[in-house]
């Protein structure tokens, strides 16, 4: 590689640095909370927040599911990168119990934007709106996406903070959490 064209790489690569951390910036302090953050092996923080279609969900009401929580932004290149395996394995496991909470991170994101977003990705699990930090500060968000791999019993069995999660990780794990 010519030097001309690592030093375009590396400005490059700090152009798109910038931007995410720009982007990540939560002047208010809201993604950062006092009580514990939710561990493998304790039971989900409980929430209730609405849905693109108008329905409400709380998560203590799908015990009896296996739950997979996706905390995400439509400006999340790696949510976005992962949400095609999501949908497949929703739609693959969703008659064996599977509930998938794809919550959108608002007060970070644009509104407006989620409803494209879903067209764009045909995405068909329930959509919720997080637009007061509920979810956020109860998961204390840092990094988006966030997915949680909630089992039956209401019980966080494994996290993945970042991604994209790979389809073969996004199955090991559902399966564990569905048995």
């Amino acid at each position: 590689m010519k030097q001309t064209q690592r030093i375009s790489l590396y400005i490059f690569i700090l152009a798109v640095s910038a931007t995410w951390i720009a982007l990540s910036y939560d002047p208010s302090g809201a993604s950062i909370a006092s009580a514990a953050a939710p561990q493998i092996g304790f039971t989900a923080p409980n929430f209730t927040l609405p849905s693109m279609d108008g329905q409400t969900y709380t998560l203590s009401e799908l015990k009896g599911s296996g739950v997979l929580i996706n905390l995400w932004a439509t400006w999340c290149p790696p949510c976005r990168a992962e949400m095609p395996a999501i949908q497949k394995i929703y739609d693959e496991y969703k008659a064996q119990g599977l509930v998938v909470l794809a919550v959108n991170m608002t007060y970070q994101d644009q509104a407006a934007a989620v409803a494209p977003f879903l067209q764009e990705y045909h995405l068909t699990f329930p959509v919720l709106l997080d637009e007061n930090t509920l979810v956020g500060s109860a998961y204390q968000l840092r990094s988006l996406p966030s997915t949680y791999f909630i089992n039956r019993l209401g019980i966080i069995e494994d996290i993945v903070i970042g991604g994209p999660m790979a389809e073969a990780l996004l199955c090991a794990r559902v399966e564990e959490i569905l048995r």
